[in-house]
């Protein structure tokens, strides 16, 4: 009796021209799959609503004195330009706030806020929080701590 089996075993081991393509395939697969993924970082890199820009509280002094003043603040994103719709919050740090203050900016980025800092009766100094809450619709982001003002008896 034949067996079929048996002998397309043999031709199979005997055959050595299956493996002369495979590397061939393999290098053409790379190649084609390396250039797929550098179109597609390419994209993923062009696309400008993924990242979001810094944005920064600066006073226009560093150091005021206890008592009622207007202090004005400018909101700058992370290249230093002014940022309108930007509302600027003053709280207490370890001088005494009566509340927040808020105020938002204008055209040129800057928001001037009433306070009235106080310091207690054998406090030489303390420091007020900023902080920035960014315009709505716009990619910005207050995630780092801003300047504090820094409150000190004359």
């Amino acid at each position: 009796m034949f067996d079929s089996n048996r002998l397309r075993l043999d031709q199979f081991a005997r055959d050595d021209r299956a493996i002369e393509g495979l590397p061939v395939r393999l290098v053409i697969a790379f190649v084609v799959g390396v250039a797929v993924l550098s179109v597609m970082l390419s994209m993923v890199s062009g696309v400008d609503t993924l990242s979001v820009s810094e944005l920064d509280a600066i006073p226009d002094s560093d150091a005021v004195t206890p008592g009622d003043q207007a202090i004005d603040v400018t909101a700058v994103d992370a290249d230093g330009n002014p940022v309108a719709g930007a509302t600027v919050v003053v709280k207490a740090g370890t001088a005494d706030l009566d509340g927040v203050a808020t105020a938002t900016t204008g055209d040129d980025g800057t928001a001037t806020l009433d306070v009235d800092p106080q310091l207690g009766p054998n406090q030489a100094d303390g420091t007020l929080e900023l902080s920035v809450k960014p315009p709505s619709g716009l990619d910005y982001a207050d995630r780092r701590e801003n300047t504090e003002i820094l409150v000190v008896r004359e």
